[in-house]
């Protein structure tokens, strides 16, 4: 009765019941489910010497399992986890087997997990549609970036021309009024370029993968070398306020420098700390760039000794259109593009107040290996 009760049970569940009677051999119990005869279209109620193994390629590994699980007789049960099986028609199930012992009885259950199926389905769905929706914003990202790069080379030319007409005006003797009106274009036409270039080196950087620094020869580069062609070429543009830059004069020239990152890249990171050093130093005043290393990477700092950063604006001074200081005029992108190239190459960068009164930024990069040792290694 109990065994009739159990058998009726599971065909309610619309699970196929078999008892083992030797190794890999089954005795059906009730009346199988119709999607079983989709695979077995001749079984019986009752049916003797069934083979599941032999239609069931994934079930013949698991019965290996499910023979151990057997003959030690154990309690609960042992499950086969989701596979699928394609029926003599074509069409494609998710199935999954479970191997119990009732008393003296060696059970084995095959279920259609439709909840389990039905999720599938539903994940497969949604990726394929994600996956739609992502070729169609990749596209439209793509069109985009076309139509920045005009827009910007539009802006960029004219202003070329602009610029090489007031230098030509400069090379004339005009009026004392005149000149200070050249000037004052001629600086502005200046910033104008520099915001150009910012945004193009933060573009660049945004859409430009990411990734984890990859530590091969390529990826190196002496941080003193580029340090030292930045300070060479803004050098001219402390003139006006008497600014003096320098590297620190403890730099070992003899010592490791190399990081890992792009030459370019990196010389318009400090080029922007730097820049932004002198524009904030007061007249007469010094701006140093230091460069020291110790296991944990290199590390570059500029001090200036200007105001400082305000307190309330240091935690956001690194976010995009964020200034680390008030009335600077530009577009608060500089600090944002060295933030991000800084992590694309799994550095740090950060502020640090300075007694009495100033600024220092600063940036860690990890060390590389120089090309030559990587290539005397190989």
């Amino acid at each position: 009765m109990q065994e009739a009760f159990f058998t009726e049970l599971f065909t309610a569940l619309d699970m196929v019941v078999m008892e083992r009677t030797s190794i890999g051999s089954f005795r059906l119990s009730g009346v199988p489910p119709d999607w079983f005869r989709h695979f077995y279209p001749q079984v019986i109620p009752g049916q003797e010497d069934l083979h599941p193994g032999a239609i069931f390629p994934f079930l013949e590994n698991f019965l290996i399992d499910a023979e151990r699980f057997w003959l030690t007789h154990s309690a609960g049960q042992l499950k086969s986890g989701l596979w699928s099986e394609m029926d003599l028609g074509g069409r494609e199930y998710y199935l999954e087997a479970t191997a119990v012992c009732l008393s003296e009885c060696t059970i084995l259950l095959l279920d259609l997990p439709k909840i389990e199926f039905e999720e599938k389905q539903a994940t497969i769905q949604k990726a394929r549609e994600n996956s739609l929706v992502y070729a169609r914003f990749h596209k439209e990202v793509q069109r985009k970036e076309v139509l920045f790069h005009c827009i910007v080379h539009d802006f960029a030319g004219p202003l070329m021309t602009i610029m090489f007409s007031l230098s030509l005006l400069d090379s004339h003797a005009i009026a004392a009024a005149g000149k200070q009106a050249l000037e004052t274009c001629m600086r502005q036409a200046g910033r104008l370029q520099g915001l150009i270039q910012e945004i193009l080196d933060v573009f660049a950087a945004e859409v430009r993968p990411l990734t984890a620094p990859v530590r091969d020869p390529i990826s190196a580069l002496d941080v003193v070398q580029c340090a030292q062609m930045v300070v060479e070429a803004l050098r001219p543009s402390c003139l006006h306020k008497q600014v003096t830059l320098q590297l620190a004069p403890a730099i070992d020239m003899g010592a490791d420098w190399w990081v890992v990152g792009d030459p370019s890249r990196l010389e318009r990171v400090i080029f922007n700390l730097v820049e932004n050093a002198i524009r904030h130093s007061p007249l007469r005043a010094a701006v140093r760039v230091g460069i020291t290393t110790d296991a944990a990477g290199v590390l570059v700092t500029v001090d200036d000794e200007g105001p400082g950063v305000p307190p309330d604006l240091v935690g956001t001074m690194f976010e995009k259109f964020s200034q680390a200081r008030t009335g600077t005029g530009k577009a608060g992108l500089g600090l944002y593009f060295c933030r991000i190239t800084i992590a694309s190459w799994g550095g740090t960068i950060g502020y640090t107040p300075r007694a009495p009164g100033g600024a220092r930024f600063w940036f860690c990069l990890p060390h590389a290996a120089p090309p030559e040792a990587v290539n005397a290694a190989q």
